[in-house]
């Protein structure tokens, strides 16, 4: 962002590309979109709500309620009648902006001071593919670390900020973490349960973000 905060992180694992998009914080950066290459994608909302969500088969579109506004399949690969999509847009910020035109037309575009940067994460699913679902997405022993000590770190600024504002009280330890963070935290460890890593490591992960 022109602020200096990373915005977006691509990276990957294997045969698996993953392109995370973050809020322009310096310190609590959201996480509002996460795709991936096999298909699967959500897009948040800013208080961390889900707004979009899509897999190799179709998709849906929530309001801020958690109401579905509508949903779709992809052409010839999901059981039953097709529903087809109407393109969608949607700004997750002033920089940032995701088109969803087709399968393989998913598009991330980030534009600041002029210029622009476009990602098209979409992919093509052969027919053959249909009916089964892809291997869910490996991260690295590092890239789950990392995320769960980012969540932790993020745990903490909020208790500080807690005690900053109720500092004769001790009510603040026992307030909840904001929804994002709580919603973080288990994507973390859905993530863990996916990847070839060892049971301590993922017990230690669990440590980390639940502590």
């Amino acid at each position: 962002y022109p602020s200096g905060n990373l915005a977006i992180i691509v990276t990957q694992e294997t045969d698996q590309l993953i392109c995370i998009v973050q809020e322009d914080e310096p310190r609590t950066a959201k996480i509002r979109a996460l795709f991936q290459s096999d298909g699967r994608s959500t897009c948040y909302y800013p208080n961390g709500d889900e707004w979009i969500n899509m897999s190799i088969h179709g998709g849906q579109y929530l309001d801020q309620a958690g109401s579905r506004v509508r949903r779709w399949t992809w052409p010839n690969l999901s059981p039953g009648p097709h529903i087809p999509l109407s393109p969608i847009f949607i700004s997750l910020n002033r920089h940032v902006g995701v088109r969803i035109l087709a399968q393989d037309k998913i598009f991330i575009s980030f534009l600041a001071m002029g210029r622009q940067a476009k990602f098209n994460m979409g992919t093509k699913v052969q027919g053959s593919a249909a009916g089964r679902l892809p291997p869910p997405a490996r991260l690295g022993e590092d890239e789950l670390l990392l995320l769960a000590f980012r969540v932790r770190i993020l745990q903490l600024f909020d208790r500080m900020r807690g005690c900053l504002n109720f500092p004769s009280s001790e009510q603040w330890n026992k307030m909840q973490p904001p929804s994002y963070l709580m919603t973080q935290a288990v994507k973390i460890l859905e993530l863990c349960m996916a990847a070839d890593i060892s049971d301590e490591l993922r017990s230690s992960i669990k440590a980390i973000v639940n502590a």
